[in-house]
């Protein structure tokens, strides 16, 4: 059964940072794009970093360009999001998605784009 778990959430300061995990199983994420999406209360889910699968080409939303980077984890079948520089704005619940031969750059940070979804972690900056 294809899952994926998110993990690395918390309450941080503003200027702080975390590093979320998204651990797939069930299925082997370099075949699978990957996307970061985030849901604030009253808010659509917004895509927030993406990365294709076979090149691994990114994409970030302008709202964290230079503060936030993913990265995969080949060997532990994992992507991370490491979060950098952090500002109250960027509470919110924090989604880890999958879609298979997703490739398409212009597509690959779109929610409906996405097929496999994890539970969500929250994220929370505040002094």
């Amino acid at each position: 059964q294809l899952q994926l778990v998110e993990s690395g959430g918390g309450l941080v300061q503003p200027g702080g940072s975390l590093r979320l995990s998204c651990a797939a199983s069930g299925f082997d994420l370099k075949y699978y794009s990957i996307g970061w999406f985030r849901q604030a209360p009253g808010k659509e889910r917004e895509g927030v970093a993406c990365i294709t699968y076979s090149d691994d080409k990114t994409r970030y939303a302008d709202s964290v360009k230079g503060r936030f980077t993913i990265s995969r984890d080949y060997a532990k079948n994992t992507v991370h999001l490491q979060m950098d520089s952090l500002k109250p704005e960027d509470t919110a619940v924090y989604y880890c998605a999958a879609q298979l031969g997703l490739k398409l750059l212009f597509k690959v940070c779109v929610v409906s784009e996405y097929e496999h979804w994890g539970q969500g972690t929250q994220v929370t900056v505040s002094s």
